[in-house]
């Protein structure tokens, strides 16, 4: 079996078993093992108030895309993770981002991550490890994505003619 490359996506913004959010990404990378990126404090996406802890994994595995999937999930529920309100609090989320295989796209999973390419909480851990990265829809590397996200945009004025 051919060994592939995944960046897997780690988040949660609830106490666990491991302790606060931190604690929790940090127990999900050293079962991920691979590379890890450092562990960054987002702001929350929808109506979750609570800060979100975020990194990501660079991982070699022998799995399919739907194999390392079934882990990932198998992970989040022993950590606590339950079926709740999207963009709700939770313990760990796990999401596969990119898969040195390309693209998949089924019922179940797709990858790359249909929305990292907007996600500066994916993209800024994701420039730390791989930044180099080719995405296989755009073909424009992780630094090039993360650029273009996080970059200041000038403030459009009004001009004023007399």
């Amino acid at each position: 079996m051919a060994i592939s490359t995944y960046a897997v996506a780690v988040g949660g913004n609830r106490r666990g078993r491991h302790g606060a959010p931190r604690d929790e990404v940090r127990a999900a990378l050293a079962l991920l093992g691979g590379r890890a990126s450092p562990i960054l404090d987002t702001p929350p996406l929808g109506p979750s108030i609570r800060r979100f802890a975020n990194a990501v994994a660079i991982v070699e595995s022998d799995e399919r895309p739907r194999a390392l999937l079934a882990r990932l999930k198998a992970i989040e529920r022993a950590f606590g993770r339950r079926a709740g309100r999207r963009w709700g609090t939770r313990v760990i989320d796990l999401d596969i981002v990119l898969w040195s295989g390309g693209r998949i796209e089924s019922r179940v999973l797709t990858v790359p991550h249909a929305a990292f390419r907007t996600r500066a909480f994916v993209l800024s851990p994701l420039v730390a490890v791989a930044p180099g990265w080719r995405d296989p829809v755009t073909g424009l590397r992780v630094r090039h994505l993360h650029a273009r996200l996080t970059r200041a945009r000038p403030i459009n004025r009004p001009r004023w003619t007399w």
